[in-house]
């Protein structure tokens, strides 16, 4: 087996979605870890309300200060506080400039089991090495209160649904991150099936998983910009290699 000597991985393993912030934080104590005021007030328009910075902004909410994040955009405080209460209030903002996540997004996939292994299958175009096998397993059940439509239940086409990455350090490095990813329940989510017009159906939450182990029909292999493409849609989520 290739392995990376820093990645710590078993042949196999089970993992489950059961992580998640049930407690509200409120805008002003995340705009104090991930903002900070602005004193000399640029001559720009807040992208929130498209208002200039030096007017007063959304004045029902927060005052009337602008506040930098971290990322160096710039918002009247008050938007910034109405964007983030309209949300879903756990501890995690998202510049509207450039979608950097400040904080730990987490999602509202249900709660089910990713388990993966690795074999000696070569996978198209990734003959230098084995493979990672992965599988998420989710039943059906009833939307919780962060669901669209709580107290419904919710339906699970295709499962368990299988996926595969080379078993390269790059490829070991993107099954870290799905890891987080699943755990943090940002892989799937619940709305309307593209496959079958479905609502209320757990689908893929636009982090692209390869579903096919032999010849590219468009979920398949070779695919040299797969990775990369991942690693970017992970990013999206505030799933990096920094893992915070």
């Amino acid at each position: 087996m290739h392995r990376a000597h820093h990645t710590n991985f078993s042949s196999s393993a089970t993992i489950h979605n059961n992580k998640h912030n049930n407690n509200s934080t409120p805008a002003a104590e995340l705009l104090g870890k991930y903002a900070s005021t602005v004193h000399n007030i640029p001559d720009e328009d807040c992208c929130i309300c498209c208002d200039s910075l030096k007017g007063q902004g959304l004045q029902d909410a927060c005052d009337g200060s602008v506040f930098q994040l971290k990322c160096s955009h710039t918002f009247h405080k008050s938007c910034l506080c109405a964007m983030y209460d309209s949300g879903p209030k756990d501890g995690h903002i998202q510049c509207p400039t450039c979608k950097t996540i400040h904080g730990t997004k987490f999602g509202i996939c249900p709660q089910g089991v990713m388990q993966y292994n690795t074999t000696t299958h070569s996978l198209p175009g990734n003959q230098h090495c084995g493979t990672i096998a992965i599988r998420y397993m989710i039943a059906p059940g009833i939307q919780g209160q962060e669901h669209s439509n709580p107290g419904q239940p919710y339906h699970c086409a295709g499962f368990p649904r299988s996926c595969y990455l080379p078993d390269d350090e790059k490829g070991r490095m993107v099954l870290k991150l799905l890891i987080t990813a699943w755990e943090r329940r940002l892989t799937f989510t619940i709305g309307t099936s593209n496959t079958t017009g479905h609502n209320d159906t757990v689908t893929w939450n636009e982090i692209h998983h390869k579903t096919e182990n032999t010849t590219n029909h468009g979920h398949g292999y070779p695919d040299p910009n797969y990775l990369d493409n991942v690693i970017a849609e992970l990013a999206s989520h505030g799933v990096d290699d920094k893992l915070n």
